[in-house]
């Protein structure tokens, strides 16, 4: 009985939700939750959280088969897009691989942190007017969302805690594929005035032509905020320049 519930489940992919199991089993909610739960304890499937599960491979042990991590990333929020340090990674942007997968999402969720298959996801929120710049990818017969090259250099100058390092960010800018024009209007609709001074700081030091708004004033802003504020001030973009600028030096 167990095998042809999951012969059902299979036909629509890996992974699923409780209500496609109800759906695709013809069964009551109280039945179908009575079928998961005996499917879960014979390791048969994998709950990734609630209402959500992985089929588990005959063969495979719980917790060490898993699809490929952005599939399993999609699964956790709605909408979502795969971004910050996954997606830099991803496109080839920094060669620094995260243990973490980052997944962006404007809905509230009851848990940030995942444990899934012996695999960590943050899930992030941020504001509705900053989610997009999505691209679609095929990853194991399934399409994923994740945040185009220069949707992701802007992410990760507005919530440098999810992008690795700060210097891997200001060294992705020197790459040759990134469309200027279209990160300097990413960088204006994402709205932050800290995204604008820490892009116009980085391409003006490196020398790349992207447009970029007049200098703001206002107070001086760190252009690492995960580390220690103490650096030199930039007085034209109002920023700290608190990362060691030998590192950026290769942008040139």
């Amino acid at each position: 009985m167990g095998l042809h519930l999951l012969d059902m489940l299979a036909s629509g992919g890996a992974t699923f939700t409780t209500a496609d199991a109800t759906r695709i089993w013809g069964t009551s909610p109280q039945v179908t939750h009575v079928l998961l739960s005996r499917l879960v304890k014979s390791n048969r499937i994998e709950r990734l959280e609630r209402g959500k599960y992985m089929i588990i491979p005959l063969g495979a042990q719980k917790g060490r088969y898993t699809l490929h991590e952005f599939v399993l990333g999609s699964m956790l929020a709605t909408p979502y897009a795969i971004a910050y340090w996954s997606a830099l990674h991803y496109h080839g942007l920094t060669d620094q691989i995260p243990r973490t997968v980052f997944v962006q999402t404007t809905s509230r969720t009851k848990r940030r942190d995942h444990l899934v298959a012996g695999l960590h996801f943050w899930v992030i929120r941020i504001a509705e007017r900053k989610f997009f710049g999505e691209q679609r990818i095929w990853l194991e017969d399934r399409e994923v969302l994740i945040t185009d090259p220069e949707k992701t250099i802007i992410d990760c100058l507005d919530k440098v805690r999810y992008a690795g390092e700060l210097v891997d960010v200001g060294l992705a800018l020197g790459n040759s594929r990134l469309d200027t024009g279209r990160l300097a209007d990413y960088a204006a609709r994402n709205g932050s005035s800290a995204v604008l001074r820490r892009l116009g700081y980085l391409s003006a030091f490196a020398g790349i032509d992207i447009p970029r708004p007049k200098p703001v004033s206002g107070s001086y802003i760190p252009l690492d905020p995960t580390v220690s504020w103490a650096g030199k001030k930039d007085p034209k973009w109002r920023v700290i320049v608190n990362i060691d600028i030998r590192e950026l030096e290769q942008m040139k």
